[in-house]
């Protein structure tokens, strides 16, 4: 849901989040335009699902740092701050920002999808992701209980029966049908 006709820029969009009436809600920038996310249970079940896999492995092989619903922003966009539903930032050196959006893109992004989210939406996503230097994008598809990973070279479709893994995340292995045991 688009809020606004006005394109923002980033400093624009950081000062709307700080408005008293948006503090506790979800908001995208994209191409200028803020969007809000509406995240359902569903949604929710799912991400912790694999967001829990995440910590555990990265608590196992500290090379890295998982989060949800973080703020990020290619470097030199000004019309761009996305809310991946995961992320992965590989690498314990990167700042950790605790004001306003990150100022560089996560190395995985995981994009689980709402109803409001048709399948070009979601391919759209991960196309904006991986032209801003996202090395590899996760698509969720909770309708059809499907994952897409993609990354600049390739675009791998898994079935519930199929074993996600991913080659950034060395030993890293989740069978897609554990995301969708409790929905």
């Amino acid at each position: 849901m688009a809020v606004q006709n006005k394109l923002y820029t980033v400093e624009e969009f950081e000062a709307f989040l700080r408005e008293p009436d948006n503090r506790d809600r979800l908001f995208e920038l994209v191409n200028g335009e803020i969007v809000e996310k509406m995240v359902t249970f569903e949604h929710s079940v799912i991400a912790l699902a694999f967001g829990a896999k995440l910590y555990n492995y990265l608590e196992q092989n500290p090379i890295g740092r998982a989060g949800v619903e973080g703020a990020f922003r290619p470097t030199e966009d000004r019309r761009n701050v996305r809310l991946p539903d995961i992320s992965i930032v590989l690498g314990l050196d990167k700042p950790v920002t605790r004001v306003g959006s990150t100022p560089y893109m996560p190395d995985i992004a995981v994009e689980i999808q709402s109803p409001t989210d048709s399948p070009k939406d979601m391919r759209d996503k991960a196309d904006f992701y991986l032209a801003s230097g996202v090395r590899a994008v996760v698509l969720v598809y909770t309708p059809k209980r499907i994952v897409e990973v993609l990354t600049p070279d390739s675009r791998d479709l898994l079935n519930a029966d199929d074993t996600l893994t991913l080659d950034l995340l060395p030993d890293f292995a989740l069978l897609i049908a554990a995301l969708f045991q409790n929905v």
